[in-house]
């Protein structure tokens, strides 16, 4: 019998081995006890969207910014993935994405490599000091760091 190639192979969640984020919190006992008082779900869900939308607008606004600004979207988008089906998708599109251009990147001569890594620190920067110059450098930075003041 040949092997079955990678493309032919069924996807884990169509073998019915792998459940979904939102199917595996709703299995915990926890959640199904919190699931079974209407008022405490809806409550409960009320709290995870707006903490959820909360980590996601506070990373959204620190992407350009120095610090894990994907990193806090995508962890809003996990934390909203356990209890709205629309947000494990797009978490499911973000990782798919995110897995392709690392890999493209990998497959990238090192010249290219440095080149982006050179491009993404230029932008961050060049963000950093735009910031700076609007909001004005803090008092704690000392007088030698030159940056507009």
């Amino acid at each position: 019998m040949a092997p079955v190639s990678a493309a032919r192979r069924p996807r884990a969640s169509e073998e019915g081995h792998h459940r979904r984020l939102r199917e595996r919190v709703a299995a915990t006992h926890w959640r199904r006890r919190l699931a079974a008082r209407r008022p405490l779900d809806h409550g409960y869900r009320l709290v995870v969207g707006a903490v959820g939308a909360l980590v996601v607008t506070f990373g959204l606004v620190t992407i350009p910014l120095p610090g894990p600004g994907w990193l806090t979207v995508i962890a809003g988008l996990f934390l909203l993935a356990t209890e709205f089906t629309w947000a494990e998708r797009l978490l499911d599109f973000t990782r798919r994405h995110v897995r392709a251009w690392t890999e493209w990147l990998g497959r990238q001569r090192v010249w290219v490599r440095v080149a982006v890594g050179l491009a993404t620190a230029a932008f961050v920067y060049g963000v950093l000091v735009v910031v700076l110059h609007a909001m004005g450098v803090p008092d704690w930075v000392p007088g030698w760091v030159p940056l507009w003041r």
